[in-house]
Parts: structure tokens; sequence; C-alpha cells
């Protein structure tokens, strides 16, 4: 594992869209997420590692798409492939099953829940940095969907405002193997300082 230390005084876990049509069976995207997900023990390690954090005490923040509403997109000049994407399909739809946290996922009293994000940075556009930094968090470990597009961008964007950042490679899941290698293997090490496994982060936090 890469040389890592975490001090919960300044540390946090990091979700990010852990809704029920990413990872629950019926969900709109969960088809196409489910055979790496399957393959990496996505949510069993996500479980793992948010288990872990929770009895370590550390903060948990949660990063969320926007949940689809009707209207969201129609009057807008300019939309991201993403966006069309998410509008036509109407993922994390508002007042669905599907725009649901999953309940093993679900929230829990003292957690932080950030503004929901427009595209991918679940920094664009929220108060993610603003409630981190009130916390006094520096540290983040991120866990979550999906590798290529909300995860990525977030650790970018983590980078861009001087967070150190720990990435768990086994608890996201992405729609192919060739996503996951451009995200995991060629563009989150240019801005994550540890991209590790969740039984070595679980390992890493279990001290503290």
């Amino acid at each position: 594992m890469a040389s890592v230390t975490y001090d919960k005084q300044f540390t946090a876990l990091l979700v990010i869209d852990p809704y029920n049509d990413f990872i629950s069976e019926g969900g709109k995207i969960w088809g196409r997420v489910k055979p790496i997900a399957e393959a990496n023990g996505c949510i069993p390690h996500m479980l793992e590692v948010l288990s872990a954090a929770r009895k370590a005490g550390l903060r948990v923040f949660y990063a969320l798409h926007h949940r689809y509403r009707p209207g969201d997109y129609e009057t807008w000049k300019y939309i991201a492939p993403i966006q069309k994407a998410a509008w036509a399909s109407k993922a994390f739809e508002s007042g669905t099953w599907g725009g649901e946290i999953r309940r093993e996922f679900v929230p829990q009293p003292g957690d932080i829940v950030a503004q929901e994000h427009w595209c991918s940075s679940g920094f664009a556009n929220t108060d993610l940095d603003l409630q981190l930094k009130k916390h006094g968090i520096h540290k983040l470990i991120v866990m979550g969907l999906i590798a290529h597009t909300c995860v990525e961008a977030t650790v970018r964007y983590g980078a861009e405002l001087g967070y150190e950042i720990t990435m768990v490679k086994d608890a996201t899941t992405s729609y192919s193997d060739e996503h996951m290698h451009a995200a995991l293997a060629i563009n989150i090490p240019n801005y994550a300082s540890a991209i590790v496994t969740a039984s070595e982060v679980v390992e890493a936090i279990a001290s503290l």
C-alpha cells in the first residue's frame, strides 16, 4: 500500500452517488455497471469501508448527483453529453425508488450531505468544499460511482482545491474494464496521493 496515514481530526470518507439506480438490482444503470461491480466486489467493499470509517469515528460526507425533476433541462441553452444522457434516462429521478440512496448507505445522524452536483464533480457548484473546510477536513478517502465520470471528476477537482486524496479502487465500478483502466490506472493516479484496496484502507483506519 502507498505510504499514507490518517488522523480522524482531518480525514473524512467521501461517498459518491450510492443511488439505487446505480447499485441495486432493477436500477436504471445497474445493468451497465453490474459486471464490473460484481467482479471487483464493489458494493461489499463500499459497505466494508463505510462501516470501518464509522467505527473509527471518521466523518462521512456524501456527494450526490442531481436528482432529475421535470423541467430541469428543457430550457437550458447548453447541455453536456452526460447531462443529455441523464435527461434521456431520467436517472436518479426525484421521488422514485431509483433516486433514493440504497438503504445500507443511507446517511446517519452527523453525516454531511452536500448539495447535489449537476454534472460530474461533487465540488462544482455545490457546498462540498465549504462543508469540508468548515469541519477541518483536508484528507479524503473516496469511493462510489462511477469511476470514469463522477469519481474521477471529484478526485481531480478535490486535488485542485488542495485536498490529499485516497482512492479506494475496488469500491467503485464503471461500464467496462477499459473505463476502469482509464480512470484508475491512467487518470486518477495524477491526482490521488494513494490508490488502495478496501482491505488496505480499512487496515489503515482501524487503529484510529
